[in-house]
């Protein structure tokens, strides 16, 4: 890398200036990647770049800008994002944001990254922060889960978030069920799945569609069992009434599903509900009830963000802003908690925080600090671009970050 420690120097003071005299190499580093620096290389460079900034930090902040002001030339205008991103339409101390993880298995380091920018905007612009533990699937639970991901919630976000169980609110979605039936902005549909696909590919409307509010309400009443005649598991569901018709452009906005009887005992919750939200009716009513003011999430949830944002709209409700991350894809390393905790059951691993698996738990008891993830996070920012990264170059990174 040519001129190195002179441009290093100079983002180095470039940051300083920004932050109150005191650089961030996390930062530094950013920028240089746009001046040809290689991920890596950043072992490298890394002690160069600690020393620069080190000496940097020790300036006045006079002789700051003095000095930037000899080197501002070589300063890219292409430089790297130096911090966190602006938040669109933030407001000091009233910002809400939340991370979901569902209750299928602990945490692990694909949480960590996407989980970590929301705990950073909060932390920067003051607000609240929410681990929401989506659990409204009975089939697909872990129950040891609940105990593990509100540790390492802990150990990761400095013990600020406030934590939610959405299988202890099924009343609260009930109620937002049954304010979207009383719009007339959602029905209960007794079609056969194969049937109701068929009307989606068509474009037609289900039968079930010209069903007024009153007869609505009684056959929610009877998803509910609370007529002697109810709904068998499978004979009914409800669903959102997008718009006039079936003929949305996207397939996915079509009278998607919003709850569905599931008889299956829930491992926290037994057998005291039969009717289950599905994701977009929790995740859309829970939004409104903690008043979130911004969410970012994967890019694979961009139908799943329209279809909450048409919930809200027939509720009077505004929806968060909404920012989307790019998938971060290992070539060599398994993040399916499914999987690993097969693994562990066959033996192959010794538990949840053996050092070959990249859980939390395994990291932390390896020595990582939960201020690594939050650097890197900081550095990847809010982008929708995917990432493809092997193991090891990850975890050069990681360990850089650890390091400052």
């Amino acid at each position: 890398m040519k001129n190195f420690e002179k441009k290093a120097r100079a983002y180095a003071l470039k940051n300083a200036l920004a932050y109150d005299g005191k650089a961030r190499i996390g930062s530094v580093i950013s920028a240089l990647f746009n001046e040809g620096l290689k991920k890596g290389d950043v072992k490298k460079y890394s002690g160069g770049i600690n020393k620069i900034v080190a000496e940097v930090n020790k300036l006045s902040f006079d002789s700051q800008k003095k000095e930037f002001e000899k080197l501002k030339e070589i300063v890219s205008v292409r430089e790297g994002r130096e911090g966190l991103p602006e938040l669109p339409g933030a407001k000091k101390g009233k910002v809400i944001m939340r991370f979901a993880p569902s209750a299928s298995g602990p945490l692990h380091i694909g949480h960590a990254m996407t989980a970590s920018i929301s705990f950073l905007f909060v932390k920067e612009y003051g607000g609240k922060f929410y681990i929401r533990i989506e659990d409204t699937n009975p089939e697909n639970i872990y129950p040891a889960a609940y105990k593990m991901i509100e540790k390492e919630s802990n150990w990761l976000f400095d013990k600020t978030a406030k934590f939610v169980i959405q299988s202890d609110r099924i009343p609260v979605y009930y109620k937002y069920a049954q304010a979207l039936i009383k719009k007339n902005a959602a029905y209960v549909c007794t079609c056969p799945a194969e049937e109701f696909r068929k009307f989606v590919k068509s474009k037609k409307n289900c039968p079930c569609r010209k069903f007024s509010v009153k007869e609505n309400l009684e056959r929610w009443k009877k998803m509910l069992g609370k007529d002697k005649e109810g709904f068998n598991e499978g004979g009914a569901v409800l669903r959102f009434k997008s718009g006039n018709s079936m003929k949305d452009k996207n397939p996915a906005m079509r009278d998607f599903p919003l709850a569905r009887i599931n008889l299956t005992k829930h491992p926290r919750q037994g057998k005291k509900y039969r009717v289950w939200p599905l994701m977009n009716l929790a995740v859309a009513a829970d939004d409104i009830e903690q008043k979130m003011t911004h969410v970012i999430r994967g890019k694979d949830h961009r139908d799943n963000a329209l279809r909450q944002k048409l919930i809200h709209k027939s509720l009077g409700k505004k929806s968060p802003w909404t920012g989307f991350l790019g998938r971060m894809k290992f070539k060599d390393m398994e993040l399916s908690t499914t999987k690993m905790r097969k693994a562990i059951e066959d033996g192959k691993y010794s538990g949840w925080d053996d050092p070959a698996l990249p859980t939390l738990a395994s990291l932390k008891k390896i020595g990582y600090h939960p201020s690594a993830f939050w650097k890197f996070a900081e550095h990847i920012g809010i982008s929708e671009k995917d990432k493809v990264i092997e193991k090891k170059e990850f975890f050069t990174l990681l360990d850089h970050f650890n390091k400052i």
